[in-house]
């Protein structure tokens, strides 16, 4: 009698570790989505801090830098770092690509830019419960939306030259596209691992980091696409 009310108790307390997992790796990827849009609307709302940062070529390619190394260094190094040092990484990139997002408030209009942000969630909250609910593996269907987003970043870099509104337009349209597919892999992904990770654990910490940081470049990215299709510029 006792035995399986042991079991029972056992996958509950499992089950509820792994909603807690979830739970945390969402809440670090809306902190961080929280610390890039206060940092991008306090610089997009100094003159001083923007004519710093976008009339010095060098010191914005050195902020995308710097955001590359981060993501490296946070990504090679996860198993290894400390969970305290793994979110601090985090958070700096979070801060770092506020720097950068900061023109999106000079290019764009505020309305358009909150309009965006709430389709994206909105899309983000259905493709999420999508991704845990289906039974359907996504690894495949993931590999192929990564080198198509390859392709994407291809494009754009030949873009530069051509400066084709027909190929910006693909270009947005094909972006919607993959990281609509890359949100849903990644949710069962984030599932997956909270039925792998040992609850509490630093290992849990480690993972719910890493989680929250492929999330936040999910969202981030499928926000930057279609604010590209629906933001309307000043």
């Amino acid at each position: 009698m006792n035995q399986p009310m042991n079991q029972s108790l056992a996958m509950a307390n499992r089950a509820e570790a792994e909603r807690s997992f979830i739970a945390r790796t969402f809440m670090w990827m809306t902190l961080g989505l929280l610390t890039t849009a206060v940092v991008a609307f306090v610089v997009a709302s100094s003159p001083t801090l923007i004519k710093i940062i976008y009339t010095n070529p060098m010191l914005t390619f050195g902020l995308l830098i710097g955001q590359v190394i981060l993501v490296l260094v946070l990504s090679a190094g996860i198993n290894k770092l400390a969970p305290m040092v793994a979110t601090l990484i985090f958070f700096a990139y979070a801060a770092l690509t506020g720097l950068t997002f900061s023109s999106i408030f000079i290019a764009y209009d505020f309305g358009s830019i909150a309009s965006t942000f709430v389709v994206t969630a909105g899309m983000f909250g259905i493709l999420t419960i999508m991704g845990m609910g289906t039974k359907r593996d996504l690894t495949g269907i993931g590999t192929l939306a990564f080198i198509g987003l390859i392709g994407v970043l291809l494009m754009s870099l030949v873009n530069m030259f051509l400066r084709s509104d027909t190929l910006y337009w693909l270009i947005s349209i094909l972006g919607v596209i993959i990281f609509v597919v890359l949100i849903a892999r990644d949710a069962q992904r984030l599932k997956k691992m909270a039925t792998e990770v040992t609850p509490d654990s630093e290992q849990a910490q480690r993972a719910s980091i890493m989680g929250a940081l492929v999330l936040y470049l999910d969202f981030i990215n499928l926000f930057l696409f279609l604010l590209r299709l629906l933001g309307g510029r000043r």
